[in-house]
């Protein structure tokens, strides 16, 4: 008879007392947690036919493709009609094909349960199902005894362990640390985990771990695509990064200590600031520390779309089946930019107040966002986001720390540049600006040199006002997003301080103005006219109402001018001594504003 471990002896168990009492029943278990093993388990204490994905797939050859439900029907028949006992396994797979939206006689196998149950229990035999938790059909939901496997302690883990790598082995194990570590493992993944690892001599918990880290931590983000990013590489962000390790990475990493004091990660993180000062890179960095436990949401996961909800409920899923980790939220500020639709962050609060589970408290939810005030209230309110971490403008060490590091590998003359006058140059820059700037000053530098042109001064690469690449001290063009963020009045440009621009004669950093807007054109130029000068058409009048000629499509000033500006009609009023009887005259009998009279239309009867 095949070993079972705890939770999986427990669930046999159950099976086994009440088959004898009723006669329809299913096992239900998470993928790789050994339902197949159960199911084997009863069939040979109690026998009768086991009905697998073999039988049914044979049976189904003989048929058109689309008779799944007369296979599994006929299969069902043939087997209770020599047997007392019926297992049927994986009857979720065969459900999953008759359930998707293009298969043609959707819900037609709930029928065939219903018949297949009413016969087991007319003709008193028994049926017992293996199924996928969460995945029942609707007639056996309500009708059969649901058995479980539930998730495994370190009993099981020790269970398995010693399966396959042999009691010596197991003993020198911790397999309360390595539960701790990774507790929703399934059997397979230890089995797999035991056949890599045999043919170590010396294997111990660390080793095990690290290969866990490795291997079976299941994430959305593979770690060797993500830029290696230390702690150490965030400059000026001490308090940031120390806050992390605090309450974050060490609850994941110390599970000794995270034992004994029962820490837990703080459930929501804010991470926010202007864009550019490293938001992302803290991201990077947390993914390498956290060795994998890291499960991102970015642009990709794209909003408003019918797969939407579900990647994210994936997400959170399989970061709760892998706890401790961390779900990485980035720009959530762009997400909920112009959405009227306020489900995804009622749903966003739902799971976070859903991560006080016990099976989802070690999952951490981080989010970053340039603006702060546009995210919903009702998702930053205590409780969900329990800890505000601000990332800031550089000061003026931690712009020496970034240029100096990004100059140290460059080679002379452009590797030699005055460290401290392009950090004292520098201020109000972020460290993506800095970064840029001497990526830019590399190809300038670089342009020269394969011109045959005479270098300039190093400092000039990264200081000249003139170079369009973006020195420092460079204007923002307008338009951009960096452009608007930076304008007096908005909640950035009150949120920050201003940047001053850099005077070398005098040494001292000196504080930018906002630019001053235009002039207003003077009121004459505002007044409408046919483009090319005037005409005869023109009537003069003042250009808002002017509708007596084509021109008039061409005048839609911002401002009326004032009256006593106000041009002239040039044709005398109808009806004045001036005027023709015949000719032609201004319809409103004067130089006020008036409308055109159009001549009426005659009805078909009346011509």
């Amino acid at each position: 008879m095949l070993r079972l471990t705890p939770a999986q002896e427990r669930a046999a168990e159950g099976l086994l007392g009440a088959i004898p009492t009723g006669s329809a029943f299913a096992l239900s278990a998470n993928a790789g947690m050994g339902s197949t093993t159960v199911l084997r388990h009863v069939h040979a204490a109690l026998g009768g036919a086991f009905v697998g994905l073999r039988q049914f797939l044979k049976e189904l050859m003989d048929r058109q493709p689309l008779a799944i439900e007369e296979a599994l029907l006929d299969l069902i028949d043939q087997a209770m009609r020599d047997h007392e006992l019926v297992i049927v396994d994986d009857l979720h797979l065969i459900a999953s094909v008759t359930q998707s939206c293009d298969y043609q006689r959707t819900g037609l196998i709930d029928a065939v349960l219903t018949t297949v149950l009413d016969d087991a229990a007319g003709r008193g035999r028994k049926l017992l199902f293996g199924l996928r938790k969460d995945e029942e059909p609707a007639p056996i939901a309500r009708r059969a005894r649901l058995r479980e496997i539930n998730a495994f302690t370190p009993l099981d883990y020790e269970c398995v362990l010693r399966a396959h790598l042999g009691p010596k082995i197991a003993r020198r194990l911790d397999c309360a640390q390595i539960h701790r570590f990774a507790p929703l493992l399934t059997a397979w993944q230890l089995r797999n985990t035991c056949a890599d690892l045999a043919r170590e001599g010396e294997l111990g918990t660390g080793r095990v771990i690290d290969y866990l880290s490795e291997h079976n931590i299941v994430s959305n983000v593979e770690i060797e695509e993500v830029q290696a990013v230390d702690w150490k590489d965030l400059k000026g962000m001490d308090d940031v990064v120390a806050a992390l390790e605090a309450k974050i990475a060490l609850p994941f990493g110390n599970s000794t200590l995270a034992a004994e004091l029962r820490l837990k990660p703080r459930r929501g993180v804010l991470l926010a600031g202007p864009p550019g000062t490293g938001k992302t890179t803290i991201g990077r960095a947390l993914a390498h520390r956290l060795k994998g436990k890291f499960f991102l949401i970015d642009g990709t996961v794209v909003a408003n779309t019918n797969d939407f909800y579900r990647d994210v409920r994936r997400v959170f899923a399989a970061a709760a089946r892998n706890a401790p980790s961390v779900i990485f939220i980035d720009d959530t500020d762009l997400i909920f930019e112009g959405n009227s639709d306020s489900g995804f962050y009622r749903y966003l609060a739902t799971m976070l107040d859903g991560l006080e589970s016990a099976s989802a408290e070690r999952v951490c939810v981080m989010m970053t966002a340039m603006d702060a005030g546009s995210l919903p209230p009702a998702l930053l309110r205590s409780g969900r986001v329990e800890l505000w971490l601000e990332t800031r403008l550089p000061d003026v060490k931690a712009r020496a720390a970034i240029v100096g590091e990004r100059l140290a590998s460059l080679p002379p003359p452009i590797g030699s540049a005055d460290v401290t006058l392009l950090a004292t140059a520098s201020h109000g820059l972020t460290g993506a600006d800095l970064k840029a700037i001497v990526e830019d000053g590399k190809l300038s530098f670089a342009h020269d040199v394969a011109s045959g042109r005479t270098p300039r001064p190093v400092d000039d690469y990264f200081l000249a006002p003139s170079r369009p690449c973006g020195p420092i001290g460079r204007t923002i063009p307008e338009g951009s997003p960096r452009h608007s963020a930076r304008q007096p009045g908005s909640a950035f440009w009150q949120a920050r301080p201003r940047a001053p621009s850099f005077d070398p004669s005098a040494g001292e950093p000196v504080e930018k103005q906002a630019p001053s807007r235009p002039p207003a054109p003077p009121p004459a130029a505002r007044t409408g006219s046919r483009p090319g000068g005037g005409g005869a058409d023109a009537c003069g009048s003042p250009a808002p109402e002017c509708r007596c000629s084509p021109a008039a499509s061409y005048c839609a000033p911002r401002a009326r001018p004032t009256p006593a500006e106000e041009p002239r009609c040039p044709l005398p009023a109808r009806g004045s001594p001036a005027a023709s009887p015949s000719g032609p005259g201004c319809p409103a009998g004067r130089a006020a504003p008036h409308t055109r009279t159009r001549r009426p239309k005659q009805k078909r009867w009346q011509l």
